[in-house]
């Protein structure tokens, strides 16, 4: 599994490795394997994985499971509302020093598919190091610190109508996502001439 190039490893942690016994893809000969799973059981699985590992006592193959998270930041009904959503949905990440028995309990736990890259009389290959550091700085099941982004349902080319505002009740095309301002860009005829005017997202509704 490749992950996203523009994704900017986050710096905060939350249930993080205490000081110390922070794992590395090196450890033990531990290595780093992406798990496709059902998608929004993620957490449910993960402590399920890590409730038997113990219970067979499995420990010293095993490191972590994470769940990478980021903030994104919406308007709803005109208030900017923050929450956490999954970066990979879908997808856990586990370090572990891959053998059959890890493998057997990890496919047979309730929710998990398969590893990436797993086939018939085929392991799964760890993630490249550069993935692995990806990983590394998203090590938590909790966000960045990295100012929220906003997330615009709108995309360039669309025909819009403002609701609120200066401009209000008219309508125009998309022309400029302007992500980290949580604006839309929307070209509008303005005395006979296309002006482009930056409004809120939450502002718009589609036509």
């Amino acid at each position: 599994m490749i992950l996203p190039e523009n994704t900017e490893p986050p710096n905060s942690t939350e249930g993080s490795p205490s000081p110390g016994n922070e794992p590395t893809a090196a450890s033990r000969g531990k290595k780093w394997y992406a798990i496709k799973v059902t998608a929004g059981q993620e957490e449910n699985i993960k402590t399920a994985i890590e409730r038997r590992i113990k219970i067979e006592g499995l420990e010293e193959f095993f490191g972590q499971i994470i769940i990478p998270m980021e903030k994104v930041t919406e308007m709803v009904k005109g208030k900017r509302i923050t929450r956490k959503t999954k970066l990979y949905p879908g997808y856990i990440f586990a370090e572990l020093e891959f053998n059959d028995k890890l493998h057997y309990l990890v496919r047979t736990t309730p929710g998990v598919i398969d590893f990436v890259g797993a086939g018939p009389q085929r392991a799964p290959q760890p993630l490249s190091e550069h993935e692995v550091q990806q990983i590394q700085g998203l090590r938590a099941e909790t966000v960045d610190t990295r100012p929220p982004t906003t997330r615009i349902r709108f995309s360039r080319g669309d025909r819009v109508k403002i609701r609120e505002g200066s401009f209000a009740g008219m309508e125009g095309e998309v022309s400029e996502i302007l992500e980290q301002k949580g604006k839309v860009q929307v070209m509008l005829k303005i005395f006979g001439r296309d002006v482009p005017v930056e409004v809120e997202s939450w502002q718009l509704e589609a036509v």
